[in-house]
């Protein structure tokens, strides 16, 4: 949060840097700085605006810096994201953008996103959806995350995983193994190949390869999403994401 306390040394700075040269920092006397501090106290108080507009210009720099980051950290995780086996894909296998969503089972913030998800793929045909198990909230979510993978492995269609997906992050209570493991024998999952495939390597590198992605990119909550080449963090909403969808296929909010 920007405060007028931590600017007050910024502003100082400032009027010190705009004087010539000759009168740098070194030459003041303790009253010339006094009589500095002062002109510079009494002018934010006459113009608080000023502070806001630093303020709005600093959080644009650096909302621009981040954006740039994360551009290159979403093209040097381009074929993992958008191509590992070990993700699940839904939606239109061959759509012209990559919608990619990370999340954790016990995110109440991704239980009311699922809806956005589910109305994005109805309503657009050529979105290609793609989800990834990032259980970042404790025990329970790193153990509901397991069964989701092992239900993947038995599923490359996604059609039973989604049904096991929208039962367990759609349901009541904290999510852990048995809680998955009842959505997984709803959504008609094999329960014997299920366990088998839990004590699998494949569900610690489908899990490891997931954070990894997510630390490149600097995402420490959920949900969070790549869509196109942007990151976006956080439960944007519907139409949030429409306008992401839409910038990324072409170029303006509103295709």
């Amino acid at each position: 949060m920007f405060s007028i306390r931590s600017f007050a040394p910024i502003a100082f700075a400032l009027t010190v840097a705009s004087l010539p040269a000759a009168a740098n920092a070194q030459t003041f006397t303790d009253g010339q700085r006094g009589e500095i501090e002062k002109i510079v106290k009494d002018y934010l108080l006459s113009h608080p605006e000023i502070l806001e507009d630093v303020s709005n210009e600093l959080s644009k720099r650096q909302a621009a810096a981040d954006a740039e980051k994360h551009q290159a950290a979403v093209k040097k995780n381009a074929d993992t994201l958008f191509n590992s086996p070990r993700g699940v894909v839904l939606g239109n296998r061959s759509g012209d953008v990559n919608f990619v969503e990370f999340f954790d089972y016990n995110c109440g913030y991704c239980k009311r996103a699922m809806s956005d998800m589910l109305d994005l793929m109805k309503s657009d045909s050529k979105l290609r959806v793609t989800l990834k198990e990032f259980p970042v909230l404790g025990p329970g979510s790193v153990e509901a995350a397991r069964v989701a993978v092992a239900v993947r492995m038995q599923d490359p269609g996604g059609k039973k995983y989604l049904d096991f997906h929208q039962k367990l992050l759609g349901g009541r209570g904290q999510a852990d193994k048995a809680r998955a493991l009842a959505a997984a024998k709803d959504a008609g999952v094999d329960m014997a190949k299920l366990e088998k495939d839990l004590a699998s390597p494949e569900v610690d590198a489908t899990l490891t390869e997931n954070f990894k992605m997510a630390e490149d990119m600097g995402l420490n909550g959920t949900p969070s999403y790549v869509i196109g080449n942007q990151v976006v963090v956080g439960a944007v909403g519907l139409e949030g994401l429409t306008k992401k969808i839409s910038e990324a296929r072409c170029g303006k909010a509103t295709c």
